[in-house]
């Protein structure tokens, strides 16, 4: 069960906030909406137990957890997950680095079995730290105490407000289980996605499926009821309170209501109705962050050499928003400020890097510990895939005759090579950006500005 941890005023929260910003009042508000009942709890539950996953629950019990007459948060993770040794320990020095952290476990008394995992003499699991507020993938930054569930159905079966903070690569097999639960449902859940990556399909023809799609075709629920947040942000400094933007995108009727509700003095959420595209663009900037680790690694962090990868980067994200969306403008904000944190201090960016100083392989796989999923890997083969297809085809400039648009993205194209195919070393990125026959990046931009570039077939529509 979830403790009630002590209010501490160093700026870290650790526990229950009583805050003064209307947390119950705006509570109330979305019960309403949900149709609750007095003294029937709203139930909250994140499936996924990653670093946004953890942290996003974890920022709701902070906000709501001492409500409990009128809402039940909890997360769900699978169990059976052992914490090594070398983990232990680094998990170790930093609770004693926290007095706060060290107060609370000791009040728990739940300090010594940290104890004991250090010297060797006991294991700890994922689930079980998590209980304590330690995830598993970002070990520094202690979180609140959390009521966690190992059994998926228990967790699910009469959730109100579901949030998936798993990987776009597992979202769609979870959810087909979970739709096994809600077979005998009367009321229809809420689902808010964080995940950020996408599938292609090719048939009838080329196609995105982002993980809202995924989920609404595993469950049946109205894709009305499912809604994707994300947002230029890095999960640990969200929690210590560094001030973020997100934006929450879906239908009308939950995303004011809901933007309204995960509104906090240090985390802005906007609202937008383009749920679609703003998820597709979460999962490109990612593609290209890879690449950005890379350069900055075999450059040795050169300013000169990140910049003329960013110009290239950015100009074949601009090019294909110009295939997804019909008024790419919009989207080039969100889109910028979101690559930007991400080559900044995302684990894409450092996948990259590691990936070119020869500290993990390809052969590692691209769930990596005490990082995660690395979802720009999959990314990088979905965009390929869907955009080598001729049916797509653009003009080329110089040949004058139509090529598949990854044609005129040579960065994409080499991550690719690199990535999925793994026929060049992580060395051709930088090749590939002193090629002097690459279009300068704004010509780039001026071929996607000048023709009628727009598939909305890309995005499943008419």
């Amino acid at each position: 069960m979830v403790g009630t941890a002590e209010v501490v005023q160093n700026g870290h929260s650790n526990g229950s906030i009583h805050n003064g910003n209307g947390a119950e009042e705006k509570l109330d508000e979305l019960r309403r909406l949900l149709g609750k009942a007095k003294g029937d709890l709203l139930r909250i539950v994140g499936v996924g137990a990653g670093a946004w996953g953890s942290v996003f629950a974890a920022l709701l019990q902070d906000s709501y957890g001492h409500l409990r007459e009128k809402v039940q948060i909890r997360i769900w993770r699978r169990p059976g997950r052992t914490v090594d040794r070398a983990t232990a320990e680094h998990l170790f020095e930093v609770i004693n680095s926290r007095e706060d952290v060290l107060r609370r476990l000791i009040r728990r008394c739940a300090y010594l079995k940290y104890v004991e995992a250090r010297l060797g003499d006991r294991t700890l699991y994922a689930d079980e730290i998590l209980r304590d507020g330690f995830c598993l993938n970002m070990i520094d930054t202690p979180l609140c105490p959390l009521k966690v569930v190992t059994n998926l159905q228990e967790a699910v079966w009469d959730a109100d407000i579901v949030i998936n903070g798993l990987p776009s690569t597992e979202t769609r097999e979870l959810f087909e289980e979970i739709s096994r639960y809600w077979k005998e449902r009367l009321t229809t859940p809420v689902i808010i996605s964080l995940a950020k990556g996408i599938e292609a399909a090719l048939d009838p023809v080329p196609h995105i499926i982002t993980p809202t799609q995924m989920i609404s075709r595993a469950t049946g629920i109205p894709m009305e009821n499912i809604l994707y947040l994300g947002g230029p942000n890095i999960a640990s400094e969200i929690y210590n309170k560094e001030y973020a933007n997100a934006r929450i995108c879906g239908a009308d009727k939950w995303r004011k209501p809901l933007a309204k509700f995960l509104r906090q003095p240090h985390f802005i959420v906007w609202d937008n109705s383009d749920l679609v595209t703003h998820e597709v663009m979460g999962g490109l900037k990612n593609v290209y962050a890879i690449g950005a680790g890379m350069v900055a690694a075999l450059t040795n962090e050169s300013a000169t050499s990140k910049s003329v990868y960013f110009a290239h980067c950015t100009s074949e994200m601009i090019f294909i928003t110009h295939l997804l969306a019909e008024e790419p403008e919009k989207l080039a904000g969100p889109l910028l400020s979101d690559t930007y944190v991400t080559l900044l201090k995302g684990r894409n960016a450092w996948y990259g890097q590691m990936l070119a100083k020869g500290e993990l392989s390809l052969d590692m796989g691209d769930s990596i510990k005490g990082k995660g999923m690395i979802q720009g890997v999959s990314a990088v083969g979905a965009f390929y895939e869907l955009l080598s297809q001729s049916s797509l085809s653009v003009l080329h400039p110089d040949e004058n005759k139509p090529v598949a648009p990854v044609e005129l993205c040579p960065i994409l194209k080499t991550l690719y090579k690199i990535l999925i195919k793994r026929e060049i070393p992580s060395q051709a990125i930088l090749q590939a950006l002193r090629d002097e026959t690459m279009y300068d990046p704004r010509d780039r931009i001026e071929i996607a500005q000048s023709h009628s570039f727009y598939r909305p077939s890309l995005l499943g529509q008419p």
